[in-house]
């Protein structure tokens, strides 16, 4: 009864690992009274019992958790094929998937399993729909194939020999479905438009990331360039400004200098004027000597705007006193500032 069809013998086909415990149950005694020998006997049939055999080896099977697990793992009926490109580029791509990986589910240790989603599922829901197939824990199993079961009547070799060869082909066909699997996820993930929509989406999204880059390096050197022309130009500008007042500078020191030396051919001009202050005649040089050197040790205590001031005062006066007078406060301010000591500048006082 390796072929027998469990879940079509009990009328079940259309539930098969979605059937419960108590459909099985009562498809169970539903058969039972149909088929049991006893009744088909009573009835005057003559077939032989061998379909309530099945019945019953079904019934066995199914409610027995390690046996049904065992038979479901090989259950071709259940289980539904994957569309090909051609059906899947001309078709909706969900509603052709979408039930291959729900049949693929039921062998799944981990549940719930995740759902195939649809056109707005987001990048990491997709993501985490495919990572999980791509590292699916499966729970199928393929002793219900075995070719050879072991005798308890055979010697301890020959049972050892049956094992290794069931173990040989289950580790072969449990090989085999991994490979199956991965190559039906491989061509789905081809197929599915989302992902190639999120990788032109991550091209977008990484070249515009390059162009903002770009565009930062163009404005950052833009940005450096201008500084360094502006931090020219400063430069440029303070030497310039530093030529400008080192000349300004010159220029006024030159013109103080000047004014400086105009200032004191004002003083001594006006005692020239005033005849060096001697009343009888021309000045004698000894004279005209004392009364210069008394107007240079004035002009060597007082600054330029006091030279200024005082050339000021002096400025067109002729007349000796008059001079005199201006000479004479001024010594006396200088004695009082104690610049000037007593008994000095004595031609200039009155």
């Amino acid at each position: 009864m390796i072929g027998q069809d469990h879940y079509a013998v009990l009328g079940l086909s259309k539930y098969r690992y979605k059937a419960t415990e108590d459909q099985i149950k009562r498809a169970h005694r539903k058969k039972v009274l149909r088929h049991h020998p006893d009744k088909k006997a009573a009835a005057g049939s003559t077939e032989d019992d061998s379909f309530f055999k099945c019945i019953q080896k079904a019934t066995e099977i199914l409610l027995d958790p390690i046996k049904r697990r065992q038979f479901d793992s090989v259950d071709e009926a259940a289980d539904v094929d994957p569309p090909s490109k051609k059906e899947t580029l001309k078709g909706n791509f969900y509603k052709l998937w979408r039930p291959v990986f729900e049949a693929e589910a039921r062998f799944s240790k981990v549940q719930p399993v995740p759902m195939l989603g649809d056109e707005k599922s987001t990048k990491e829901e997709v993501e985490k729909f495919y990572n999980f197939w791509y590292n699916f824990d499966s729970w199928r199993s393929f002793e219900y194939q075995d070719e050879d079961v072991p005798d308890d009547n055979e010697n301890r070799d020959q049972k050892r020999y049956v094992e290794r060869k069931n173990n040989a082909a289950r580790k072969k066909k449990k090989t085999e479905d991994t490979a199956r699997l991965r190559r039906l996820v491989d061509d789905a993930l081809a197929l599915d438009e989302r992902i190639k929509k999120f990788r032109q989406q991550e091209r977008a999204n990484k070249d515009k990331r390059r162009l903002e880059k770009e565009a930062e390096a163009k404005k950052a050197a833009e940005d450096a360039a201008r500084a360094k022309a502006e931090e020219a130009r400063a430069k440029a500008e303070a030497e310039e400004r530093a030529k400008a007042e080192k000349a300004e500078g010159k220029k006024a020191k030159e013109a103080a200098k000047n004014a400086a030396k105009k200032n004191k051919r004002v003083l001594k001009g006006s005692v020239k004027d005033a005849n060096y202050f001697y009343e009888a005649g021309d000045a004698p040089a000894a004279v005209i000597d004392s009364v210069l050197s008394d107007v240079e040790l004035v002009i060597a205590k007082i600054d330029n705007e006091e030279l200024a001031a005082l050339a000021t005062r002096l400025s067109g006066r002729k007349d000796t006193k008059d001079v005199k007078s201006v000479y004479a406060e001024e010594v006396k301010r200088l004695q009082g500032d104690g610049k000037l000591k007593a008994g000095d500048a004595k031609t200039l006082l009155d």
